[in-house]
């Protein structure tokens, strides 16, 4: 028999959560205190007895980010979400539109009683400036990369959780996928990493059938989201002509 509705209701918004990879993209920008805490200069200091000049590190090569809900054209996000309510997407809100962004998309297929195809994805960047103490963009990008990766391996409850390297995508990119089990349905996760210089861009692909509805193959997501990946981070060259 069919699931209820109110049981449908809640499954949604339960599947509505991924996991928030990308530091500073919450509404309330609490990235922003982690990256810049304790970068501030006191307000007097004694002048150095050699007498040296700061460190001097490259400049950033990317100083743009692009328009996160733009990062991945129409065509696709028909192919990803493809009941999606809102193909201008939901745009997180950040203090500063040039150092991180993010943009969300959900899909709800009702197919009756075969039950309801559900699709989440997301976009994140981050982008680092070169700063004398903390080091060049394009090592903090890097440090953060490394973090990225790590932290989707070890999602909590994450169940064969498997990962690789995506040749050709960015400097460097990292693809890691796991089941996660949500109120007795089985969410099929896809995370892909890259790094284009100075930017570290995370997607976030899940799906799952619920309501009866068959899980769909974590390969053909894995493919959908690989594809997602190389418009947004092509989408950085291009803001930054």
């Amino acid at each position: 028999m069919h699931r209820s509705a109110k049981r449908l209701a809640s499954l949604l918004a339960c599947a509505a959560v991924p996991v928030m990879l990308v530091a500073g993209c919450s509404s309330d920008d609490s990235g922003k205190k982690k990256d810049e805490g304790g970068s501030a200069a006191p307000k007097s200091s004694a002048p150095s007895k050699s007498g040296s000049a700061s460190p001097s590190v490259t400049p950033a090569k990317m100083k743009k980010l692009p328009n996160p809900c733009q990062s991945v054209s129409k065509d696709t996000l028909k192919k990803l979400v493809p009941k999606t309510k809102n193909e201008d997407g939901e745009q997180g809100k950040s203090s500063d539109a040039m150092a991180r962004g993010y943009c969300a998309w959900k899909s709800s297929d009702d197919q009756g009683v075969d039950g309801t195809q559900y699709r989440w994805l997301d976009v994140g960047f981050q982008r680092y400036d070169s700063d004398p103490t903390l080091g060049s963009g394009e090592k903090r990008a890097t440090d953060f990369y490394k973090k990225q990766v790590n932290t989707a391996k070890a999602t909590q409850g994450a169940k064969n959780v498997k990962s690789g390297a995506v040749e050709g995508l960015g400097d460097e990119a990292m693809w890691v996928t796991y089941d996660l089990k949500k109120e007795d349905d089985d969410f099929k996760n896809q995370t892909l990493i890259a790094r284009t210089a100075n930017v570290v861009v995370t997607v976030n692909y899940n799906g799952a059938g619920l309501a009866g509805a068959d899980a769909p193959d974590p390969s053909d997501l894995l493919k959908l989201a690989k594809g997602a990946t190389q418009e947004a981070v092509a989408s950085v060259a291009k803001a930054n002509q």
